[in-house]
């Protein structure tokens, strides 16, 4: 029997790296990647996945995406919405850009959302598959020097709520993933501060977070033990959604 199918978006680097390693093992995958192609020659000789260039920001290049999916697969089963970028530079909500603004509601919002519009018509054709977004704790926790990447992450949340929705009576399952302090390059520069804010009591879990601690929970997923709950938030986060007095 032919493995499932699957694009992981942002594969080459980081929780995207981690994911692809993961699905790797059951899934025929594509690995999507912007500008590490390195880092993505380094995924394929390790895990056999294809990989794509792709910027999600850009509409001819999830177009071109898609085009080749269809050309690789006869289906397709998942769809991993893990690209995205934070700000080129912090500034204080005051001072931020409209550029850097629209750098990042392009990549981490518009891009997903418009991807999984193609996806989810031909699972729509298949009534079935799943998709999942990977959005971030950002996506509620307002960080004042970096409001851009906040806005774009609650605004995916939502297009996780509209996609639930509407493909529930279709056969196509939505979840959301909700990242917390996860080790990455893309917090590298702050990564000391973070450490210290966690061993202070800012987790409840009293460690950061890895990129297999979301790769696991992309695996129940794929594995279809969630598949009676649709729009489900999974937070990876070391508790540090909860609530104490």
């Amino acid at each position: 029997m032919s493995k499932p199918t699957g694009i992981v978006t942002g594969a080459s680097r980081g929780i995207g790296r981690a994911i692809a390693a993961e699905l790797a093992r059951t899934h025929d995958l594509i690995g999507t990647y912007r500008d590490r192609r390195d880092a993505a020659d380094q995924l394929r000789a390790e895990t056999g996945c294809e990989i794509f260039q792709c910027d999600v920001g850009r509409r001819e290049d999830r177009e071109e995406l898609m085009r080749f999916a269809r050309e690789r697969f006869s289906r397709l089963d998942l769809l991993i919405n893990n690209a995205g970028m934070g700000p080129r530079e912090r500034r204080d909500v005051l001072e931020a850009t409209e550029e850097s603004f629209d750098e990042l509601i392009a990549t981490n919002l518009k891009g997903p959302h418009f991807l999984t519009q193609s996806a989810a018509r031909w699972m729509e054709e298949q009534a079935a598959g799943r998709i999942v977004f990977v959005t971030s704790i950002s996506s509620y926790t307002a960080s004042v020097n970096r409001a851009e990447y906040c806005i774009s992450k609650a605004g995916l949340s939502m297009s996780v709520a509209l996609y639930a929705q509407r493909l529930a009576a279709v056969g196509v399952k939505v979840f959301e993933i909700r990242p917390g302090i996860i080790r990455t390059d893309m917090i590298a520069r702050v990564e000391k501060m973070y450490e210290e804010k966690i061993a202070a009591g800012l987790l409840p879990q009293r460690r950061m977070g890895e990129g297999s601690d979301v790769a696991r929970a992309v695996r129940a997923i794929a594995d279809g033990l969630l598949d009676y709950s649709t729009g489900q938030v999974l937070n990876v986060d070391g508790g540090f959604h909860l609530r104490s007095l």
